[in-house]
């Protein structure tokens, strides 16, 4: 059940409410997309685990914050 308005929080029905919703909405959109790499600054580092992330193009394996390399 994915709808275009909700995206991936649509399996939390009609739980918790929309603000907290639209919250874990941004952060899972965010945590999903390719990273920027420190070292080769291009955007191919996706994240492996909580707070680590690897880089496709050098292969370089870095830490960061826990959804997204750093803001």
């Amino acid at each position: 059940m994915k709808t275009k308005k909700l995206g991936s929080v649509a399996r939390f029905g009609a739980r918790y409410g929309k603000r907290t919703k639209s919250k874990v909405l941004t952060v899972e959109q965010g945590q999903k997309v390719a990273q920027k790499c420190p070292y080769c600054s291009r955007s191919a580092a996706k994240r492996l685990s909580v707070g680590i992330f690897q880089c496709k193009k050098c292969d370089s394996k870095f830490t960061g914050k826990a959804y997204k390399v750093g803001e």
